[in-house]
C-alpha cells in the first residue's frame, strides 16, 4: 500500500529524528511499529499521514493514497458536541448531507459497542468510550487504511483488552490495513502480523519480525512476546 523510501527528519533544536528509515507496508496487513520513548514512531506515522514533511526520502503511494483514518493517543473529541457529532466530523468536512452523515455515524457507533450514545457528550463517557468515539470517527469515513498512534496507552489492561479484540474484528469485517505505533511488546504480539522494531533516536529500523497468530497468551502468542522483546533489547 505505500512505502517509506530514505526517511530523514531534524528538528529546528537541532535533534535528529530520523535517519534512513526504510519499509513497506502491504495491502491488509496489520503492522505494528515499536521502540523505545523519543525514537521517532510518532513523528514516523505523523509524516505517513501528510500531517509532517519529511527532510530527506519520500513516502511512496504506488495505487495513490487510500482513504485514511486516524486514531490518536487521546481522544481529540470536541468536548462542546455529542457523540454523533463527533463522529460525523470528517462527514461534514467532505460535505456529506446531514441525514446521510447522521445514519453513518451512528452505524460507527454501534460497530465500536456505543449504541445508545449518540447524543452523549465526552464529560458523560468513560476513557475506553471516548476512545471507542474516536475509533468510530475513525471508520465513519470508510477508510481502508487506518493509522493509530498509541490509542490504548492511557486505558486499563480490561479496557485495552477489549479494544484490541474489537480492533482485530473491524480488520476483518472490512479489511482494513493498520499501521499501529506502540510501547507495548504484548500489545504488538497479539494485534500485529508484523512488527517493526525501531532504534533508539534517530530511528530507523533494527528488526522486522513476521509474527503467528493465535489467542491471547497462547503458545504462539508468548512465543511472539520473546521474539518482540529479544529483538527490542537487542535495538537498545
Amino acid at each position: 500500500m505505500f512505502a517509506l523510501e530514505g526517511i530523514g527528519k531534524d528538528f529546528p533544536n537541532g535533534t535528529r529524528a530520523l535517519t534512513d528509515l526504510s519499509f513497506a507496508v502491504e495491502e491488509g496487513s496489520f503492522v505494528s511499529l515499536l521502540g523505545p520513548s523519543g525514537c521517532g514512531k510518532s513523528t514516523t506515522l505523523r509524516i505517513i499521514a501528510g500531517l509532517l514533511a519529511a527532510d530527506s526520502g519520500q513516502v511512496a503511494w504506488p495505487q495513490g493514497r487510500p482513504e485514511t483514518g486516524f486514531v490518536f493517543q487521546e481522544a481529540t473529541l470536541m468536548p462542546w458536541a455529542d457523540a454523533r457529532a463527533n463522529v460525523r466530523l470528517p462527514l461534514d468536512i467532505k460535505g456529506l448531507p446531514r441525514g446521510e452523515a447522521n445514519a453513518r455515524a451512528d452505524q460507527a457507533l454501534a460497530r465500536v459497542g456505543l449504541t445508545g450514545f449518540a447524543q452523549a457528550f465526552p464529560r458523560e463517557l468513560s476513557g475506553g468510550m471516548k476512545m471507542r468515539v474516536s475509533l468510530a470517527r475513525a471508520l465513519a469515513a470508510r477508510p481502508r487504511l487506518l493509522l493509530m498512534d498509541e490509542p490504548f496507552a492511557a486505558l486499563d489492561e480490561i479496557t485495552r483488552a477489549s479494544l484490541g479484540d474489537d480492533l482485530l474484528r473491524l480488520r476483518r469485517e472490512d479489511g482494513l490495513t493498520i499501521f499501529f505505533v506502540t510501547h507495548s511488546v504484548a500489545e504488538s504480539s497479539y494485534l500485529a502480523d508484523r512488527v517493526l522494531v525501531m532504534t533508539p533516536r534517530p530511528g530507523r529500523i533494527a528488526a522486522d519480525l513476521a509474527l503467528a497468530s493465535g489467542a491471547r497468551l497462547s503458545p504462539e502468542i508468548l512465543d511472539n512476546q520473546r521474539r518482540v522483546a529479544a529483538a527490542l533489547a537487542a535495538a537498545a
